[in-house]
């Protein structure tokens, strides 16, 4: 696989030295990038699946973590956001025309890790969006020894009087070829830029989310709003089609903050009630971002991942 040099931004919360970012091209030709930090003396890699709207930097702290723990780690920009192509003209609306062509994406990033020589074995955390990519990827044979999930989206939260306004919208809007257009309430601004610290949705740490508005500022091209009518049908029909598919065989462990207010709460439920070997964590008082919550939260959770990396054996 040909991998060449892509610009990684470490003016703000940057990760572990080293750092490197690689543009990779994936089987239907899409240019995406990745983030590695691959640290002497580790026992693993750990593969990040951000989630929507999210780009390598913003995971630059979890990968700190991470090496700190002696693990090695490799991000993604999915296609449609961070510096990776977007997929309409306007750049700040996310879209992906079908939701599996995400797993193209995770096809791309495997042979990177693959080329990189990056240490093995493999271990998943997945995130948000990343969480519904990650889980068809780890029922579709992706080869991680375990996984963590961080408030996965296997299901999106919708109020009740929207939930069939926004499945008819969805559906109804790109057979007038208006799919790629923004839904009702959805601003292509992203969510930091416009929304106040105090009762935010993504998290309690007032650093953490400095650190989103900084780098979306310094950094405009790594911005992205609202997602199309489109990614909105697509995610709905993709969420719907793993909740009716079988747990993999796989060790993971899920964290949900106890004040999520993004994804479906009850679809993690159901799906970790019935996965032989999966274990749910509910992080008191948590937002959506609980790897990136205050220090009291997070910490005990890179600790748990760490530990759980670190003490699964293939069997």
């Amino acid at each position: 696989m040909t991998l060449t040099p892509a610009p990684l931004f470490t003016d703000i919360h940057p990760g572990p030295d080293p750092a490197q970012a690689y543009w990779a091209e994936t089987s239907d030709g899409k240019r995406i990038r990745l983030g590695v930090w691959s640290i002497d003396g580790s026992k693993g890699t750990v593969l990040i699946f951000p989630g929507r709207t999210e780009y390598i930097e913003k995971y630059g702290p979890a990968a700190a973590e991470f090496a700190a723990r002696g693990l090695s780690s490799i991000a993604i920009d999915w296609r449609g956001q961070g510096l990776a192509d977007r997929m309409l003209d306007d750049p700040l609306i996310g879209h992906v025309d079908h939701f599996p062509d995400y797993q193209k994406d995770v096809a791309a990033l495997m042979r990177a890790a693959r080329s990189l020589n990056l240490p093995r074995p493999y271990f998943l955390v997945a995130h948000s969006m990343g969480g519904s990519i990650g889980l068809r990827a780890v029922m579709e044979g992706l080869a991680v020894q375990a996984a963590a999930f961080s408030a996965p989206m296997w299901g999106i939260h919708i109020a009740p009087h929207m939930r069939l306004p926004a499945k008819l919208l969805s559906t109804w809007m790109p057979k007038f070829n208006q799919g790629h257009r923004l839904p009702v309430g959805t601003t292509s601004t992203p969510y930091p830029l416009t929304a106040p610290f105090e009762d935010n949705m993504l998290t309690t740490d007032p650093e953490m989310y400095d650190m989103m508005r900084d780098q979306f500022i310094a950094h405009p091209e790594l911005q992205l709003g609202g997602p199309s009518y489109v990614w909105l049908r697509e995610a709905l029909a993709e969420t719907k089609h793993l909740a009716q598919r079988a747990a993999p065989n796989l060790i993971c462990t899920t964290f949900v903050g106890t004040n999520e207010r993004i994804v479906d709460v009850p679809r993690i439920y159901a799906r970790m009630n019935g996965w032989k070997g999966g274990q749910l964590r509910e992080v008191e008082g948590g937002e959506h971002e609980v790897l990136m919550e205050i220090p009291e939260l997070r910490t005990p959770i890179f600790d748990e991942i760490a530990h759980l990396f670190l003490n699964t054996t293939t069997g």
